[in-house]
């Protein structure tokens, strides 16, 4: 009887160290905040979130854990974006950010839903501490723009990178064609020359002028990495934003080149659908996906949004730290 009650209080310890240890514990990393597509980055002690939301949604937190809402970085549309969506309503999707040349960069999404009438802007600010007299957004307009019957992608979902020579690039897409790349302008406001985009990865459709409608060819949200001689590719495959019955998973291929070819664990090209499994849902969360990878205090973390079943499939921000393998692949565990 000693025994088992000895055996009972050790669990509960062991219960209640894990609880301490907070978003460190990868089965802990869940949050309270609800949040789509989610995006983080740091200025001095402070993470700030962007997500999709009305003018754009944002959060801080000093420790990743506990997130104070902010109002959304736009009151009311920019006015390029209702002259090419008339009826647009400030819901914002998909932001991107970035710190470059003593500003901080916030890309978005603007679109008609289920269409590829959709135009990827730019807006910048010096700070992003909203009581630092320099804190100021000024929106830069548009920088890409999907127009149907001419273009086979979604100017949706953007990611800047910037390869070994400092040169700007910036991934993008969702289902029609696939994933796109193109060489930016140093000012990152467009592309740079011509701006022909290319395509980095699909689900395998022989023929892209076929994908004309939503839905053709579900994959989506680009996130390009650098890490010593290799580019990685994150996309999320399959279904988003359906609740309980929402198939979300994280995908990775990699290349030597930003403009790829990048290849998956089996050599399996991505504009082929290559891609390897980094996570899928559990028996938790139905789908997890539209991913970010930060680097903070030298810890790789992937970000992303997953759909609670014990919150009737609503979306949960996730932060989990990324490991490595010995033979260079992301590491992302439910169990870790």
């Amino acid at each position: 009887m000693k025994k088992s009650i000895f055996t009972l209080l050790a669990i509960l310890v062991s219960l209640s160290a894990i609880a301490q240890r907070g978003w460190q514990k990868v089965g802990e990393i869940r949050q309270d905040i609800s949040v789509h597509d989610p995006v983080m980055i740091m200025q001095d002690s402070v993470y700030y979130l962007f997500c999709t939301g009305r003018g754009i949604g944002r959060y801080r937190s000093t420790d990743m854990k506990n997130w104070e809402r902010l109002p959304g970085v736009f009151e009311e549309a920019p006015d390029w974006v209702m002259e090419k969506l008339p009826e647009f309503r400030n819901h914002i999707w998909a932001p991107d950010v970035a710190y470059h040349n003593g500003r901080y960069v916030l890309f978005y999404s603007v679109s008609r839903f289920g269409k590829n009438t959709s135009c990827i802007g730019m807006v910048s600010t010096p700070s992003l501490h909203p009581d630092d007299p320099n804190y100021e957004w000024t929106d830069h307009g548009p920088v890409i723009c999907s127009i149907p019957g001419e273009d086979d992608w979604n100017a949706i979902d953007p990611n800047l990178i910037f390869d070994e020579e400092g040169q700007p690039w910036m991934s993008f897409g969702s289902f029609w064609g696939g994933m796109q790349l193109f060489l930016m302008s140093a000012d990152l406001t467009g592309p740079k020359g011509e701006g022909d985009t290319q395509v980095i990865a699909t689900r395998g459709q022989s023929e892209r002028e076929n994908i004309l409608k939503a839905g053709d060819g579900a994959i989506e949200a680009p996130f390009m990495i650098k890490r010593g001689d290799w580019y990685y590719l994150f996309v999320s495959f399959d279904f988003c934003c359906r609740g309980e019955n929402s198939t979300y998973n994280i995908r990775v291929g990699r290349s030597k080149q930003v403009t790829g070819p990048f290849l998956d664990k089996d050599g399996v090209d991505m504009v082929d659908g290559g891609g390897s499994l980094v996570l899928k849902g559990n028996e938790r969360y139905a789908g997890v996906g539209h991913n970010a990878v930060e680097n903070f205090g030298g810890q790789d973390y992937l970000i992303c949004h997953g759909y609670d079943l014990e919150a009737e499939g609503h979306s949960r921000l996730l932060i989990f730290p990324m490991e490595w393998s010995e033979d260079l692949w992301p590491v992302v565990s439910w169990d870790q």
